[in-house]
Parts: C-alpha cells; structure tokens; sequence
C-alpha cells in the first residue's frame, strides 16, 4: 500500500484531503518524454490553450476560493483575490513574453541577418509555498508552459489539496496531462525533485533556509537554471507626516495582511522618534480592532489563522525570546483558541536590544525600532541580509528619493504598503530574498534563454589575409571564394 499525504483545515483541524505520495523518476520521466513535442507547438497554440485554463479557472473560481480558504485558513474573501490573480496572470505572461523573450532580426550587408530568438529550458521543476497555494506556483508554471516547458509541480506539503485543484485545471483545459505532472509528497520528496537529473532547472518560492541549500546543491550545475523567492525581514519606515491615522493603516495593512504569511509582510517597523508615541497608539488601536476567525467567519475577518500549531507555536516562542532580551510588548501576541493557530497581532519595541535576529519571522509579529535621524532609518532598514521590499511612508519627494536610492530591496514603495506590488512589473530581491531572478512580469527572463544567430541564405565566405599561393612560395593577400 502507498504512503499517504493528508492536509488538515488550519481553523478547525478537519482532514481536508489525502492522497498518495508520488514517484519522482516516474513523474520526472513522463515530462521529459513529453516536452519536445509541447515545445514544438505554435506560442499561439500555447498561449489559447493557458487562455482556456484561465476561463477554467474563472469558472471555478468560488470552488477554489473556497478550497484556498479551508487548506490555508485565510480569510474568504482573500481566497477570491488568489484565485482573480490565478486567471488574470494568463494575459499577463503572454505580454510578457512577447515583451520579455520577443524575436529579433537585424539586417546586413550583402543578405546577411542577425537574429536572437528565444528557447524553452526543457522539464522545470516547480516548488510551491503554502501561503499562496494557487497564485505563487501559478506564477511559475504559466509562462514556463508559455514559452514551451515541461513542469514537475510539487506543491507545499501543507496545501497539496490546492496543488492537486490547480493541476486538475491545467489538465482540463488542454494542457496535455504528460507535460504538467504534479508529484505529492513531503520535504523527503522535495529534496528528490530537486535533486533529479532529469531536470533543466528548478522554479522556487519558499523560506530562505530551502533557498540556500537550493542555491547549495545547484551549486555545481551551472548549466540548469535556479530561480529563488525567499521571503524578506522588510521594513516599513514612517517620516514626518501630519496624518498619523492613514499612516498607522498602512503599517497594519503592511504587517498583518494575510496573518502575517506574505513574503513582503513588513516585519520591522522603523519611525522617527519625535512621532513614534503617537504613530504606535494608532497602530495599537487598529491592531486591537482587527477580527481573527475562521475563513468563512460572519462579519469577516482581516485575518485567519496561521498555517499549523507548529508555526503558530514558533511564533509565540520568538515573541517571548524578544521580550526576555529586552523588547518592550506594546500589544502582546496571543492564542484565543488553544488547540488552534490562531494569533493576535503582536507587537513589541526592539529599540533597546543590543541585537535583533535578523530572521523572517513570518506571521503577525511587527518589531518597532526609534530612531532619531533619516540616515539612521535607512541605515536600520539595511540593517538585514534580506532584501525583498522596504516602504517610506510620509517624507518629502527628495526623502523619497534619497530613500529609493539607498535601501537595498527589489520593491520600493511610497506611501503604499510593503505588500504591494504589481503583476506587470517585476517581483523579486537581493541578498537572501532572491538570486537576480524577480519573478512576476519577469519570470519570462527565466522560463527561456535567448539564441543569437548570423544567417544567410546562400554561402558566402573568404579570407583576406594569411594564405599562402597555390604553389606555396609566398603569403598573398587574394580572396579565395
């Protein structure tokens, strides 16, 4: 009998699904047999066949928004925002990839043409997080499928029932079922994949810690591509502003959105002395008022649970190591139900601790850090090895751009939250937020490589210099055509 992998509802510890553990080889296998003849196939043909998944994915968009919800215990109506980003990512890639990967021709002399067209890698492996179940991987399979891959999708082990739907979709919409291959399994069965080599390279949105020893094992094959997403501990920086209110807003929306588990989640919040009193009042208030429920709670709430008691319980833990070395609570993070992982926001001044872990502490857990000139705020907000996104909210437009010119981060926002980036621009950081790889409107860049060609329709060649004469007396310098 075949191992089985279960999910479990975050909010109410209900199985959701079980399904059995996959063959790596076999499913590896199967895609590679498959992608010469999907890579054969017209852009167009590809690209009216991914249209057809987004009309699939239109069409069971409550189905799914419902499913995200239950696996993930994010709020409904956030679930219904995943799945509009799942179909609209669609029109989005086949932009892209015209823009990103377009073919070139260069005319020259006497008939000659340079040309840079585009290849597909071969068989991608991608690895999906369980924050955004459908959205993130989606992210990676459409425009890999769009520019002629074959996919092995693993999803996260903690969402492998949203995986399964996704797939399902793909595969009824035309995507032949041997070129998309799911494969179920734990972080045993990751390893495997990633290991594989029947693979040409490998798609990943995860934590730092699987990146770098991602990064580790391709380390010696220079010759398949690694993209990486690895989250960030990203600061929310707020300045000389009159409106403490709508600035407390975005630092909430920026720290609690999504219980925490976003990638661009700001973690630590770095505010001008002068103002810090009254900006955290306000963010205290705010943060008292969000509701914490279950997905399908009436009146909704801003946030659902955490993924699993295990994060949930980590989470507390880091709190309280916070506080034991000298972090002041300015609203203490909590379990309202005990058996499940539920969190309050918490909120804590690090201002005082002679070293702050510079880790992703990836749920609702915002550090506060005073400071008293603008040099020192940019200086805090660099004080990370991440480098995903960093938000100013207030300033002046020369702040602004003294600020965009020396934070280090792949998104830089203003007066918007760190959480906001959009779909036609690029999404990606440095240090150990990323590899130069930015996915979103880019992943086009990484999901085909670029061939230069010279041609000419009739053969043409000579040389000018260096040959002796026929009867190899002397150097000449006659064209021999």
């Amino acid at each position: 009998m075949s191992e089985n992998l279960l999910s479990f509802e975050p909010a109410t510890g209900n199985e959701l699904w079980r399904g059995p553990v996959s063959n790596v080889d076999h499913e590896v296998g199967i895609a590679r047999r498959a992608w010469p003849e999907w890579a054969a196939k017209a852009v167009t043909f590809r690209s009216e066949t991914l249209r057809r998944f987004a009309d699939r994915v239109k069409a069971e968009s409550e189905v799914l928004a419902d499913l995200i919800a239950r696996e993930t215990g994010k709020p409904l109506w956030e679930a219904r925002t995943e799945v509009e980003s799942v179909a609209n990512k669609v029109d989005i890639s086949v932009k892209a990839y015209a823009e990103r990967t377009s073919n070139r021709r260069i005319e020259g002399a006497m008939g000659l043409r340079n040309a840079v067209r585009h290849k597909p890698h071969g068989t991608l492996a991608v690895l999906g997080p369980y924050n955004f179940p459908a959205h993130l991987p989606n992210g990676h399979i459409v425009p890999a499928l769009l520019a002629g891959n074959s996919i092995v999708f693993k999803p996260s082990e903690k969402t492998p029932a949203v995986g399964a739907k996704l797939v399902e979709l793909f595969h009824d919409a035309g995507v032949p079922q041997e070129v998309l291959r799911l494969v179920i399994g734990g972080p045993e069965t990751g390893k495997a994949l990633a290991a594989h080599d029947g693979l040409d390279g490998l798609l990943f949105t995860g934590s730092a810690r699987t990146g770098v020893a991602l990064n580790r094992q391709f380390a010696d094959r220079p010759g398949k591509i690694l993209a990486l997403e690895m989250g960030g501990n990203n600061p929310v920086v707020v300045w000389d502003t009159a409106d403490i209110a709508t600035a407390a807003i975005l630092v909430v929306q920026s720290a609690f959105l999504s219980a925490g588990q976003r990638c661009s989640n700001a973690r630590r919040l770095i505010v001008k002395e002068s103002m810090a009193d009254r900006l955290l009042d306000e963010v205290k208030t705010l943060a008292n008022r969000l509701i914490v429920d279950h997905p399908h709670a009436d009146p909704a709430p801003y946030m659902g649970p955490v993924i699993d008691n295990e994060a949930a319980d980590g989470l507390t833990e880091s709190f309280l190591i916070l506080m034991s070395n000298g972090g002041q609570v300015i609203r203490h993070m909590s379990r309202p139900v005990a058996d499940r992982p539920f969190l309050t926001p918490g909120i804590i001044d690090v201002t005082s601790m002679p070293e702050r872990p510079d880790i992703e502490l990836f749920g609702p857990l915002l550090q506060v850090i005073r400071v008293d000139s603008f040099e020192a705020a940019i200086a805090e907000a660099n004080n990370t090895s991440f480098g995903l996104s960093a938000s100013l909210i207030g300033g002046t437009p020369q702040l602004y751009d003294q600020f965009w010119a020396n934070a280090r981060a792949g998104v830089i926002n203003w007066n918007r939250p760190t959480n906001g980036a959009s779909s036609a621009a690029p999404f990606g950081g440095i240090g150990l937020s990323g590899n130069h790889r930015p996915s979103a409107f880019y992943a086009a860049d990484y999901c085909a490589y670029p061939v230069a060609s010279s041609e000419s329709d009739a053969i043409r060649a000579s040389i000018g210099v260096g040959l002796r004469d026929p009867e190899g007396s002397q150097l000449i310098t006659k064209k021999y055509l």
